[in-house]
């Protein structure tokens, strides 16, 4: 399988043209055209997706086992506030954390059974990874095997 970038810019009627140092024909897509052919899964389509962010990987951690307010996660992971409700908010939609009302605050904490079909779905790659690894570990002991005696 073979990848190719292609670096795209625009000029001032909003058409795309790839750089110079492309060798492919120039392209003539409006920038909206292209902008809604190429439309990318919204982060809020689903668990997988949401998590794919790094920044709310670190809130789930964070929260793990914790029922958390948002000016307490805000001193937890050392961001401004905006940002921790605007990524709270997407792991809300996608239910990865649930919200529940506790006098003049919200209280935020992990929705393990969304987290368990995910540990699911990663599960059945172990077996993978613990072949490989396991192979990996044979070929080092071979290599070091054959160190030893050419010494």
């Amino acid at each position: 399988m073979m990848t190719v970038v292609v670096i795209l810019y625009t000029d001032r009627r909003g058409y795309l043209f790839p750089s110079p140092r492309n060798l492919f024909t120039y392209w003539h897509i409006p920038i909206l055209e292209y902008i809604i052919i190429m439309a990318r899964t919204r982060t809020t389509f689903d668990p997988f997706n949401a998590i794919a962010e790094p920044k709310r990987r670190e809130l789930i951690e964070v929260l793990a086992g914790k029922e958390l307010t948002v000016s307490e996660l805000v001193s937890e992971v050392g961001w401004n506030q905006p940002m921790v409700s605007k990524h709270l908010g997407v792991l809300k939609e996608v239910g990865l954390v649930s919200e529940q009302k506790q006098g003049r605050y919200r209280v935020y904490k992990v929705n393990a059974n969304i987290l368990k079909s995910i540990h699911q779905w990663v599960g059945q790659f172990d077996q993978y990874w613990s072949n490989s690894l396991d192979h990996l570990d044979d070929y080092l002991d071979k290599l070091q095997a054959g160190e030893n005696q050419d010494e």
